[in-house]
């Protein structure tokens, strides 16, 4: 396989690492009071988030291949695919989610933006989180 290939698993898991550290971020600079501070690190953590999904197609799409199987302990494999299918299924709903969250924020509805960021960012957060933790199972915990 192409070592650029390989390096891809990695990237995307630092985008995904990436993205919940602004995500946390943008949560404390909103507690806080600072809308602008909170405002660029949600536009950050979507940009992230959208570049991890890019490369997550290309590399996908260079593969040939969507599934890249489980290698650890077969009792550990319920935990592995039930995290993985929540992963994939919220992972779904995230774009949507942040679009609609950010497109409310921007044009200065914040009734609005309040209702559903308290749904778009733990779904969000818990997307990135387990993208880690997939890459970390997958690729260096049991190769």
């Amino acid at each position: 396989m192409n070592p650029s290939l390989n390096l891809l698993p990695l990237i995307n898991a630092c985008l995904n690492g990436l993205a919940a550290v602004l995500l946390v971020l943008g949560l404390v600079h909103i507690k806080a009071g600072r809308r602008e501070s909170h405002r660029r690190c949600m536009v950050a953590a979507f940009v992230t988030s959208c570049v991890f999904l890019l490369l997550y197609l290309v590399h996908k799409y260079l593969l040939g291949s969507v599934h890249t199987p489980f290698k650890g302990p077969e009792a550990l494999k319920p935990w592995y695919y039930g995290m993985l299918f929540s992963h994939i299924v919220l992972a779904a709903a995230v774009p949507v989610l942040a679009l609609i969250t950010l497109r409310r924020g921007a044009a200065g509805d914040l009734e609005r933006h309040k209702k559903i960021a308290r749904w778009t960012w733990p779904i969000w957060m818990y997307v990135s989180v387990t993208g880690v933790l997939v890459y970390l199972a997958l690729y260096q915990i049991w190769t």
